[in-house]
């Protein structure tokens, strides 16, 4: 019983609970000292060769009767030593075998939670969360987690960066999503096979290293050469289709959801008001098809990729939907420098062009390969204008415009007193930009 006019006794918090990782993954972090080694191996061929000649039976099965147990120990002790819990306000992850660190990840500055299930997960069931978090460069991760657990516990931190209550976020679910756009995989393949870049590489893997061993004739010159331009080559073509295979984009209340992957498979978000430019890039041998491929620079976060290619008007339309109130400008309405800015830059001064809307700041650069970069008003955080002696000569100038990500968009070769007008017109664009801006933090629902 509590007397007349003493207040009660406040409620005890409800006690902390952590939780563990999935129980496989001590395999994933066993194999740590593993790389270490193959690091080193690789560091000194000749010393990695000298030392494999010189063991016997009897020592590399002693080597591995240590060496194995004390990997799996390795791992089970990372394992065991790491929790997470959410708790009122934050994620906290616990982690370190010897160091200790703790990591507080404030909810409401969480941007989007990625799940990934890379192929060998997915044959075990489980899932990786990686969090985008204001502020941060480098993800903070969970791995690996059941997938229902995944899911649910990204529901969760979702619901609760948007503003639910804690007892109310378990129920909330994942938000619903609707298909806007598949990529074929036969017009993933074409498209790679008519990008310069995959066939530059492979052209430099072949005729390189030929070149070094008619010059050297040495094998170790010729693998150091040939096995960097080789993984350049694959990754700009195998990788690429192996990455962005079964690209999908979605439409939710949180965000854009973007899945691909052939073997590992990735369930991102591109959460709205994030992001700070959007790019439309044509190659050369795409535009008889009409072809575009769109990237993306948003804050915080390592989504570059929104769509891997489509055709124009299908990418206009999913640009309309990461930047609301945004329409791509034709390339018609792009103003060229003018003529004297040849003598600046020679042939390839026509690849510029630049548009300013009531929305955006449009510039585009590149004769062979074209490039438009979207900057809306409201994600520009200065702007530059930069003029080299030749320029003065020839009055044109740079106007740069700095964004949130980090970037840079440029508008090349303006006339002076252009560039002059454009630098304050843009500077009070920004400024009444955020003021009318919608606020960062998504809706979940």
């Amino acid at each position: 019983m509590t007397a007349p006019g003493v207040e009660g006794d406040v409620p005890e918090k409800p006690p902390l609970i952590e939780r563990r990782l999935h129980p496989v993954t001590p395999l994933r972090r066993a194999w740590a000292p593993i790389a270490v080694i193959i690091g080193w191996a690789a560091h000194d061929p000749n010393q990695t060769q000298e030392q494999l000649t010189r063991l016997t039976t009897a020592t590399l099965l002693i080597g591995l009767a240590v060496f194995v147990p004390a990997a799996a120990l390795y791992g089970f002790l990372t394992w065991w030593f790491t929790h997470f819990a959410v708790t009122e306000s934050e994620l906290r992850i616990r982690t370190g075998l010897l160091f200790r660190r703790t990591a507080h990840i404030r909810l409401e500055r969480i941007q989007a939670v990625d799940v990934t299930r890379p192929l060998l997960g997915r044959v075990a069931g489980v899932a990786k969360l990686k969090l985008d978090v204001v502020g941060t460069d480098k993800k903070d991760e969970l791995a690996f987690l059941g997938e229902d657990e995944a899911r649910a516990l990204r529901a969760e931190l979702l619901a609760r960066a948007a503003g639910f209550a804690p007892e109310t976020a378990h129920e909330v679910g994942e938000a619903p999503s609707r298909e806007l756009l598949r990529v074929p995989p036969g017009v993933l393949a074409v498209s790679l096979l008519l990008t310069g870049a995959t066939w530059g590489t492979l052209a430099a893997a072949l005729v390189v290293p030929s070149v070094l061993w008619l010059a050297t004739e040495s094998v170790w010159t010729v693998l150091a050469t040939a096995l960097p331009l080789l993984g350049a080559a694959g990754a700009s073509s195998v990788g690429r289709f192996v990455g962005e295979y079964d690209w999908t984009v979605g439409e939710s209340p949180d965000g854009l959801r973007i899945d691909h992957g052939l073997l590992d498979r990735s369930h991102e978000t591109v959460p709205p008001g994030r992001v700070q430019t959007v790019r439309i890039v044509e190659p050369p041998l795409w535009r008889r098809r009409g072809w575009v491929r769109v990237e993306l620079d948003v804050a915080g976060s390592s989504n570059s990729v929104l769509l891997p290619v489509a055709p124009r008007e299908v990418a206009e339309s999913v640009v309309a939907r990461v930047l609301p109130g945004v329409t791509v400008p034709p390339l018609s309405a792009l103003s060229r420098p003018p003529g004297r800015a040849r003598w600046c830059v020679p042939v390839w001064w026509r690849g510029n062009g630049l548009v300013v809307t009531d929305a955006v700041f449009a510039a585009r650069h590149g004769l062979l390969r074209r490039s438009l970069s979207l900057v809306p008003h409201a994600k520009v955080q200065s702007v530059r204008l930069a003029q080299g002696p030749w320029q003065r000569v020839w009055r044109v100038a740079d106007v740069h415009v700095d964004t949130g990500a980090n970037k840079t968009v440029t508008a090349r070769l303006r006339d002076a007193q252009e560039a002059a007008k454009l630098l304050r017109g843009q500077a009070e664009r920004s400024r009444t930009g955020r003021k009318d801006a919608r606020p960062d933090r998504w809706m979940a629902s």
